[in-house]
């Protein structure tokens, strides 16, 4: 990976944390009390994906990179694995968060939608590169 993209790969999840943190606080304070856990859940992760998407398409015509697909991937790979270690690492033994409230985030059958949010962060270069390529022909 080229020192530039490694470079706005670490900046830019830096900017997803501190995004997520704010979601979240958001979610905790204002909207869950009146939706409950699910629907306000449900919400902040849209709010998120929509988030993600916008900032990779932003940071990629910002910073006028032009990604081979196997950097896109490895773009998303990374992004995705550090929000995986973060959560895991920093949701148990920071926040003191058990196991369990955890992993039921992935339960799709009960509408936690995490995994969607999970699946954005890794294709979110991807989709942000083609977008530029395809507006960049025309």
């Amino acid at each position: 990976m080229k020192l530039k993209i490694a470079v706005v790969t670490a900046g830019t999840w830096l900017i997803f944390l501190l995004l997520a943190i704010i979601n979240a606080i958001t979610r905790e304070s204002l909207y869950k009390p009146f939706l409950g856990d699910l629907l306000a859940h449900q919400l902040s992760s849209v709010i998120f994906i929509l988030l993600v998407l916008f900032l990779t398409y932003a940071v990629l015509r910002i910073g006028k990179l032009e990604l081979h697909n196997t950097e896109a991937f490895l773009m998303g790979t990374t992004w995705l694995v550090a929000t995986i270690v973060f959560e895991f690492i920093a949701g148990h033994y920071v926040f003191g968060n058990p196991w369990e409230k955890l992993f039921a985030d992935y339960n799709l059958l009960e509408g936690r939608i995490w995994a969607l949010v999970l699946l954005n962060i890794f294709i979110a270069p991807y989709i942000a590169n083609k977008i530029l390529r395809s507006r960049k022909i025309k």
